[in-house]
C-alpha cells in the first residue's frame, strides 16, 4: 500500500465510523460498490478520481477531505514527492499541493492533461467554485451547452455545482492550477 493509499483508506474509515454509515448505506449515497468501497478502506485499491469525487459527493465533503493528514504549520510541497491521482489510462493526473481544512475552505491542485486526454467530473457540493489558471497548453472546458477555451497564461472562474468537462484539444501537454473554494453552508 503507497502511503496517499494508506492516507485515503485510514480517512474513509474515520468519515464512515465517524457517520455511524455501513458499508452498505455508504455505497448507497455515494454509487460505489460495497467492494470498491471496502478494498479502499483496506488500502487494496488505488482509487481514481472519479471514484474519489463520488465518494466525496455522496459523503458532501471536500475531495481532499480522503487526502488530508497531519501536517506542520509551515507547508513547503516538493512537486517531485506527490503521487498524482490518476485517470484516463495515466493520461489525466491530478497532484494535490494544499489540502481543504476548515480554516481554509479551498484546495489546490496542479494537473496535467496529455494530448487529446479529458474528463467528465462530477459535480460537487452547492456554491462550489473553481478557479483554473493554464500554465502550459490549452484547456476546453464545457459547462453545459457551453464551452471555453483557456489558453496559455489565461484563466477561468466557475459554479462547479453542476457536471463539468475539461479536455486537452491542444497538441501537447497541458498543465494548469486548480483551486477549488468551498463556501460555507
Amino acid at each position: 500500500m503507497n502511503d496517499l493509499n494508506f492516507i485515503i483508506a485510514n480517512n474513509l474509515k474515520k468519515i464512515r465510523d465517524g457517520r455511524k454509515l455501513s458499508l452498505d448505506k455508504l455505497s448507497e449515497i455515494t454509487g460505489v460498490s460495497k467492494s470498491m468501497l471496502g478494498q479502499i478502506e483496506r488500502g487494496e485499491s488505488n482509487p481514481t478520481v472519479t471514484t474519489l469525487k463520488k465518494i466525496t459527493a455522496g459523503l458532501k465533503i471536500s475531495f481532499t477531505a480522503l487526502l488530508d493528514s497531519p501536517k506542520p504549520k509551515v507547508d513547503i510541497v516538493k512537486f517531485d514527492d506527490i503521487v498524482p491521482i490518476t485517470e484516463d489510462n495515466g493520461r489525466y493526473r491530478v497532484y494535490p499541493i494544499f489540502q481543504f481544512d476548515e480554516n481554509r475552505r479551498f484546495e489546490i491542485y496542479i494537473v496535467e492533461f496529455d494530448k487529446g486526454s479529458n474528463l467528465k467530473a462530477v459535480a460537487h457540493p452547492d456554491g462550489t467554485q473553481e478557479l483554473i489558471t493554464v500554465f502550459e497548453g490549452e484547456l476546453k472546458v464545457s459547462l453545459g451547452n457551453e464551452e471555453f477555451i483557456v489558453g496559455k497564461g489565461d484563466s477561468i472562474r466557475f459554479f462547479a455545482d453542476k457536471p463539468h468537462i475539461y479536455s486537452n484539444t491542444h497538441f501537447s501537454l497541458t498543465r494548469l492550477s486548480l483551486v477549488l473554494y468551498y463556501p460555507i453552508h
